[in-house]
C-alpha cells in the first residue's frame, strides 16, 4: 500500500488525479466480448477492468431447487488473483461472498423472473484489474451484460460511491481516497430512482449523508446515459449488418428476376388450344419454327398422316376375336 497523501484536495478544490469533487472517472463499455455466454459486457471505469456474463435461462438442477413460479438469479462476484498489487488468494472470500449476495439483491426489483419458471439465470462479474469501486463497476457491466442477453427487465442498474475525504464529499473514490478515506457510501439505482443498494462504510453526519445521497444519484444518472450509449451503439450495428444483408439479398432477387425475364422472353407457351378433342402446346423461340408459319394444308397433311396410322394399327386381341366367329 502507498503512503497517505498530505492532502487529496489542493487549494484550487482539485484531487490527486485532477478531478474535481463531482467528478467520475472515465468510463468505457464494449458489448458482446465473449461468443459463448448468452450475454457478455467488457468494462473499465479509472483504472477498474470488468469481465461480466450472463448465462440462461436454463434449467436448473438439481430440480429441488427450482422455484415453479419464478427463476432464481445467482450472481457471482470475483477477484482474479491478479488484479491488485499483492496477489489475492484464488477462490471466494468473506468479501466476495457478501458482495456476491448484495449485488444479486441489488438486481432484484427488475429482473422479471416470473417469465422463466423453474429457470436459472447466472451472472458472473470477474475483476481483471482493481481500482477501489470494483462492486459498484460490477454491477454496472452485470447490467449491461442482462441487457445483452435478453433477460426482460423494468430497465438498467447504475451504481457508483461516494466518500469523504480531507472533510469533504467526493463522488467516485479513487484507490487512494478510498484506503484512506474517512467515509464510502456506495449506491445501486433504478432507472426510476428507486435505491436497490446502499451500505456505508465509517461515519457521515445527517447533512452529509443527505448530499451524499444527492452527489450518487446524480452520479447514476451519468451512468446510466453512458449504459444506454453503449447499448444504442450496440443495436445500430446490428441494424448496419441487417440493412446490408437485406441489400445483398435484394440485389440476389433483382438478377434472379432478370433471369426469369430473358427465359421468358425465349420461351412463351401459349394458352391450351383444342382442336377436335386434341391439345395442342405451341412453344415459340428463336430457333423453333412459329405455329403462325405453318400454312393450313401442311397442317392438314399432317393430321392425315396420322389418322392413316392409326388405321393401319392392328390390334391382336381383335384379331383373336375374328377367327373364332369364323371357326
Amino acid at each position: 500500500m502507498a503512503n497517505k497523501p498530505e492532502k487529496f484536495i489542493d487549494e484550487n478544490g482539485l484531487r490527486l488525479d485532477g478531478r474535481a469533487v463531482d467528478e467520475m472517472r472515465p468510463m468505457t463499455i464494449e458489448i458482446g466480448v465473449l461468443s459463448r455466454a448468452d450475454g457478455s459486457c467488457y468494462l473499465e471505469w479509472g483504472k477498474n477492468k470488468i469481465l461480466a456474463a450472463v448465462y440462461g435461462p436454463r434449467e436448473l438442477h438439481p430440480r429441488r431447487m427450482q422455484k415453479p413460479d419464478e427463476a432464481i438469479v445467482r450472481y457471482r462476484y470475483n477477484m482474479a488473483a491478479f488484479s491488485v498489487e499483492d496477489r489475492a488468494r484464488p477462490g471466494p472470500s468473506r468479501r466476495s461472498i457478501e458482495i456476491s449476495k448484495v449485488s444479486r439483491d441489488a438486481f432484484a426489483p427488475i429482473i422479471m423472473t416470473k417469465y422463466y419458471p423453474s429457470a436459472v439465470i447466472d451472472v458472473f462479474a470477474e475483476v481483471l484489474q482493481a481500482d477501489a469501486g470494483t462492486r459498484t463497476a460490477a454491477i454496472n457491466a452485470a447490467s449491461i451484460a442482462l441487457a445483452d442477453a435478453g433477460i426482460p427487465m423494468k430497465g438498467l442498474i447504475s451504481a457508483c460511491a461516494v466518500g469523504k475525504v480531507d472533510g469533504q464529499l467526493v463522488l467516485d473514490l479513487s484507490k487512494d481516497e478510498d484506503n484512506y478515506g474517512n467515509a464510502d457510501l456506495p449506491i445501486a439505482m433504478t432507472q426510476d430512482g428507486e435505491i436497490s443498494l446502499l451500505q456505508m462504510d465509517g461515519n457521515l453526519t445527517k447533512e452529509e449523508f443527505k448530499k451524499a445521497l444527492e452527489m450518487a444519484t446524480e452520479g447514476c444518472r451519468q451512468i446510466l446515459e453512458i449504459q444506454k450509449e453503449a447499448l444504442k451503439k450496440k443495436f445500430e450495428s446490428h441494424e448496419e449488418v441487417v440493412k446490408s444483408l437485406v441489400e445483398v439479398a435484394e440485389e440476389k432477387f433483382d438478377d434472379i428476376q432478370n433471369e426469369i425475364e430473358l427465359i421468358e422472353d425465349d420461351f412463351e407457351t401459349s394458352d391450351l388450344e383444342e382442336e377436335e378433342g386434341i391439345e395442342v402446346i405451341v412453344i415459340k423461340n428463336d430457333v423453333s419454327e412459329s405455329a403462325d408459319e405453318i400454312s393450313e394444308d401442311e397442317f392438314t397433311e399432317l393430321t392425315e398422316d396420322e389418322d392413316s396410322e392409326t388405321d393401319n394399327t392392328e390390334d391382336p386381341e381383335a384379331e383373336k376375336v375374328g377367327e373364332k366367329d369364323e371357326q
